[in-house]
């Protein structure tokens, strides 16, 4: 059996990398992220994670009104599309998780999370997009209810902080 070989840097396979390449001087891996949610779109079929970076940007490389609210926390969604192959099993987990990626043959790859109690899997395109990139200050409980400064200006008319997963708009 052959195994799947380690994809590049996710960040390597982002069609839309650029706002990312001005918050951060090196984007953080998948590691650690928080999972916020999963979407699936049958219309696909695509899946969307919204995730927390594990690492927040250098003060320098921020809106200085991020700054200013004391924000530590960068959210975003990474949107999959081309699904196959989906396995769920358990919930999302509380704490922080580990994306791995590896390739696959046809320009495809492996995407994997587990976590006690939790395996989530699926093959995809190996072309990612970004989106939604939000910037907050994390709650004790580490919640994200809470205000987020959007960097989209039409996120930033529409929402003042994600909205539920039945927002469509938001999760497509």
């Amino acid at each position: 059996m052959e195994f799947p070989l380690m994809a590049p840097h996710w960040i390597y396979l982002v069609r839309n990398s650029d706002v990312l390449g001005t918050l951060y001087s090196d984007v953080p891996p998948l590691e650690s992220v928080r999972l916020r949610s999963f979407h699936l779109d049958w219309r696909g079929p695509a899946l969307t994670l919204r995730i927390d970076l594990p690492t927040y940007p250098d003060p320098d490389r921020v809106p200085l009104e991020w700054s200013e609210r004391g924000h530590d926390n960068l959210q975003l969604q990474v949107q999959f599309v081309a699904v196959e192959d989906l396995t769920v099993r358990g919930w999302i987990p509380t704490v922080p998780v580990d994306i791995s990626l590896a390739a696959l043959p046809c320009r495809r790859i492996l995407v994997r999370i587990a976590e006690v109690g939790f395996e989530f899997s699926f093959t995809a395109s190996d072309s990612l997009t970004i989106g939604h990139i939000s910037s907050y200050r994390m709650t004790e409980t580490r919640s994200d209810e809470v205000p987020h400064s959007f960097v989209s200006r039409l996120d930033t008319r529409l929402f003042t902080s994600p909205p539920g997963t039945h927002e469509s708009t938001f999760y497509q």
